[in-house]
């Protein structure tokens, strides 16, 4: 994507240099995938009503996409924006690794009570996850 200035605008894409516009896009499915990962663990994890170590690698996976991913749009973005989006996504990654920290306790110390109720916790920690996912799309329709 060409700039105002005559200059042309590369990001870094693991693989080579892209145009912008490829990275948001990549860093957009990475994205996604996290919320199918971490949806996959948290929503399972619900209907069975009790935590499972598979559980355990669907919130790692999502923790990793998400991670990834938002390392990839502060490079398109150049760095983090202090608004809803960019502080909520901080805190959605933060509890995320708190979550799936904490996930790996419970099973680790094997104790039923935790591994049984643990759902009550990620569907917080999910539908916290699920503001910043979403913020970019109503603010846009705001416009």
């Amino acid at each position: 994507m060409p700039r105002g200035d005559g200059r042309q605008r590369y990001r870094w894409s693991g693989g080579g240099r892209t145009w912008g516009g490829a990275l948001n896009g990549s860093a957009t499915v990475v994205i996604t995938s996290a919320l199918v990962f971490y949806s996959i663990g948290v929503w399972s994890e619900r209907f069975q009503g009790r935590l499972k170590p598979w559980h355990l690698a669907f919130f790692y996976a999502g923790l990793v996409c998400d991670t990834v991913g938002t390392g990839m749009m502060f490079d398109y973005a150049g760095g983090m924006t202090f608004d809803v989006h960019g502080i909520s996504g901080l805190l959605a990654i933060v509890l995320m690794a708190i979550h799936a920290v904490w996930a790996t306790v419970v099973l680790l110390r094997k104790d039923e009570r935790w591994i049984q109720k643990f759902h009550k916790f990620s569907i917080a920690v999910w539908l916290i996850w699920l503001v910043p996912y979403f913020s970019p799309m109503f603010f846009a329709m705001a416009r």
